[in-house]
């Protein structure tokens, strides 16, 4: 089987480039259109009980706040069950050191192939790349992960990594990569693809996997999948290496129901996955089938930073479902690529200040409607448009106005445009005066409104004040009734 590297992924810092080239590209728009609509009414016929929906919402929600106000407790007491279940705990605060820690694991047995079960925190600490310059190869088996990695892509939604892709574009990718006849028969193209990893399965020296809950009270680690690459993945290489945030341990298992009752009806509007993997440790004596060594890398990257201020704490509730993004206007206009993150769409966009930096994302909060399509359905209620606006609003401070929450690079610098027109504002907005008199300008003089206006007309409508003021039409009411 022949994968290509990774060779070309957008970055945040060049974010309104990318949208301007994803709206340009009309097979992208009508993909994404197509695969939101469908996601979004399947959503709502497997939640159609609006009362059992908020119930479950709230405990959820619950669940998760919960324990995340213990984290640092229940994190201690997942290490220690875990370790008495015979995994080894890693703990990785950067991308690097998490890479580092397990290309130690990889190497320590002379490992040179990796089978990957789906992991979004492997996309994030770019583990596929790390591993290649160490000699190690490393194949993604989820489908849709296998797809983009063959592309030289990266994901660009949390739980289809494909979306963007059409089957056409399938067919020939694998036609070019592994040789298999051209279709369109989504069926034979999901064949061509276990094919080809099969023997994988068989011959690779490690195995990796994500977490989706991880269980202080029991060392238990669960895994949502629906192709069995997961449990192939994690059972039959030699070595299983588990990746995933602080951030997704709960406190016990009578957690996890719920969460997992949400979970696939948020994502894909499937009442249930396939497969639920719940792992408890490498292989047993007498046990035919399981791993011999088992690990966990536990990541932090920017999490604790945001963990440390209570209003963006929040941001952690996430269990990865997509939803925001399914239902995300812009997300369904432009596709994830153009945010050039790990985890693009609302969310990304609220988590990725803390892994990335804010000068380097500084755009991506203002991608944002403030529809507030995304908070209402979050299964765990994160207040997501008034994370987007406190983070807008730190986006615009300067480095001596920074507040003590401590995003990285907070403080970008601005320029003498964007200080001239903050600076325009505030003036006129900060007093009844000023605000009447510009209302007048504005209106009187209305027919001078030029055309473009900088970057707002390269995508938007002209702005045009309207005929009359506010004040000027309820003046004229009253008049007219004699008030």
């Amino acid at each position: 089987m022949s994968t290509q590297t990774v060779h070309f992924h957008p970055k945040p810092e060049t974010f309104k480039q990318n949208s301007a080239a994803a709206l340009a590209d009309a097979p992208l728009r009508k993909s994404l259109r197509t695969a939101m609509d469908m996601l979004m009414t399947k959503r709502k016929i497997v939640l159609s009980d609006e009362q059992e929906l908020q119930m479950l919402r709230t405990l959820c929600e619950h669940i998760r706040q919960r324990s995340l106000s213990k984290l640092p407790e229940l994190l201690e007491q997942l290490e220690e069950n875990l370790t008495k279940l015979g995994v080894k705990v890693h703990w990785a605060e950067t991308p690097d050191e998490a890479c580092q820690i397990i290309h130690n694991i990889i190497a320590a047995r002379n490992g040179k192939l990796m089978v990957k079960g789906k992991s979004m925190v492997s996309e994030e600490i770019e583990l596929n790349h790390y591993l290649e310059n160490k000699g190690i190869k490393a194949i993604e088996s989820d489908l849709g992960e296998y797809i983009v990695q063959m592309a030289g892509e990266k994901p660009t939604h949390i739980v289809m990594p494909a979306i963007h892709k059409t089957k056409e574009q399938v067919s020939e990718l694998f036609h070019q990569n592994i040789g298999t006849e051209l279709t369109d028969d989504v069926d034979k193209l999901t064949g061509f693809a276990r094919m080809a990893l099969r023997d994988i399965y068989r011959t690779a020296d490690v195995g990796l996997s994500g977490v989706n809950f991880a269980v202080a009270e029991t060392g238990t680690l669960c895994l949502v999948e629906n192709e069995g690459n997961g449990r192939l993945s994690t059972t039959v290489p030699p070595v299983h290496i588990a990746i995933t945030g602080i951030e997704k341990v709960v406190a016990k298992l009578s957690d996890i129901p719920p969460l997992y009752s949400l979970l696939p009806r948020s994502a894909i509007g499937q009442n249930i996955t396939t497969y639920f993997n719940m792992i408890t440790g490498p292989r047993r004596i007498n046990e035919l089938d399981g791993p011999q060594e088992m690990h966990l890398v536990l990541l932090d990257n920017g999490r604790s930073q945001a963990y440390g201020e209570n209003q963006m704490r929040r941001t952690l509730q996430c269990i990865r479902c997509g939803a925001c993004m399914n239902h995300c206007p812009v997300y369904t206009r432009i596709g994830g690529a153009a945010y050039g993150t790990t985890y693009p769409g609302p969310i990304g966009e609220i988590i990725s200040p803390h892994m990335l930096g804010l000068e380097t994302t500084r755009d991506l909060p203002t991608a944002c409607s403030m529809c507030g399509a995304c908070v209402e359905v979050c299964p765990v209620k994160i207040p997501i448009t008034e994370q987007m606006a406190r983070l807008r609003e730190e986006a615009q401070r300067s480095p001596d106005e920074a507040v003590a929450y401590p995003i990285k690079g907070q403080g970008a610098s601005h320029s003498i445009g964007e200080q001239l027109a903050w600076r325009t504002f505030n003036g006129v907005f900060g007093g009844r005066k000023a605000y009447r008199a510009f209302g007048w300008a504005a209106t009187t003089f209305r027919g001078l409104t030029p055309s473009k206006q900088l970057s707002w007309t390269q995508n938007r409508v002209p702005l045009k004040p309207a005929a009359k003021t506010l004040h000027q039409m309820v003046a004229e009411r009253n008049e007219k009734s004699g008030n």
